[in-house]
C-alpha cells in the first residue's frame, strides 16, 4: 500500500480524484481531496472531498443521501492523481444524473464504444418505445415464452459450436445467447448490476473455499 505521505498534493494542498462506478466502470465525477478529506474517506469508507468554491470539506451524500462507498483508491504513476472506485447509493451529480459527464463533445463516425451496460440501456429503450421493424420490439411484444424459446435455441447452438471446437462460431453463438438473455433481463427488470453482484458474491465464496482446502491440505 502506498503511504499517503508519498502523494503529491498541489500548491493548495489538493489532489484530483476521479470517481468511477465499481459496477458500470463509468466515470462519475472529478473532485478534489486534501490530506484531511482523504484520511476521512479512508477511515469512513465513504468519499469525502474538499470544495474549492466553498473552501470546506464535504462528505458526499451527507445532504442528499447519495453516499459513495469506497471499494479502492489508486494513485497514478506520478502520485499526483487518484482514481476512487465506489459503489454509489444514488446519482453522483448534483443535477440528479448518474454521472457528471453527460455532454458529448466528440464522437467518431468510425469507432463506437461498446459496453454491456450500453446494450442494456438500448434494450430498455426498445422496450419503452417499441419502434416498428425492430427484432427486439418483436421479442418484447411476443413476451416471456418467446424470449425463453430463443434462449433455449441459442443454448443449443452454443453447445453444437463448442462441441465442434469452432472458436469463431462459438463466439458468434455466445453473443446471440447473451443478447437474448439480456432481453429477458430487461423484460424481468433484472439489471446488469444484479448479475455482477451475484457473480461477485460467488467469487468471495469460491475464494474462501479454496483457502479452506489449502488450509486442510497443510494440516
Amino acid at each position: 500500500m502506498l503511504d499517503i505521505d508519498k502523494l503529491k498534493f498541489d500548491e493548495k494542498g489538493l489532489i484530483p480524484a476521479i470517481v468511477v462506478d465499481a459496477w458500470s466502470k463509468k466515470v462519475l465525477t472529478l473532485a478534489y481531496m486534501n490530506r484531511e478529506s482523504l484520511q476521512i474517506s479512508i477511515e469512513k469508507g465513504l468519499t469525502c472531498f474538499y470544495s474549492r468554491s466553498r473552501e470546506e470539506l464535504w462528505l458526499k451524500g451527507d445532504t442528499s443521501g447519495n453516499y459513495q462507498h469506497i471499494v479502492s483508491i489508486t494513485a497514478d504513476c506520478d502520485n499526483d492523481a487518484l482514481v476512487v472506485v465506489v459503489e454509489k447509493d444514488g446519482p453522483a451529480c448534483h443535477t440528479g444524473t448518474d454521472s457528471c459527464f453527460t455532454k458529448e463533445v466528440y464522437q467518431s463516425d468510425e469507432k463506437h464504444e461498446f459496453t454491456v451496460n450500453g446494450l442494456y440501456e438500448l434494450l430498455e429503450g426498445r422496450k419503452r418505445d417499441m419502434p416498428e421493424g425492430s427484432y427486439t420490439t418483436y421479442l418484447f411484444s411476443k413476451g416471456t415464452d418467446k424470449i425463453l424459446k430463443k434462449i433455449g435455441e441459442e443454448c443449443t447452438e452454443v453447445i453444437i459450436a463448442g462441441k465442434a471446437d469452432d472458436k469463431a462460431e462459438t463466439v458468434y453463438e455466445i453473443a446471440d445467447l447473451m443478447y437474448h438473455t439480456m432481453v429477458l433481463m430487461v423484460n424481468m427488470g433484472i439489471s446488469v448490476e444484479d448479475i455482477q453482484k451475484e457473480l461477485a458474491s460467488r467469487h468471495i465464496i469460491d475464494h474462501k473455499v479454496k483457502q479452506e482446502k489449502m488450509t486442510g491440505e497443510n494440516k
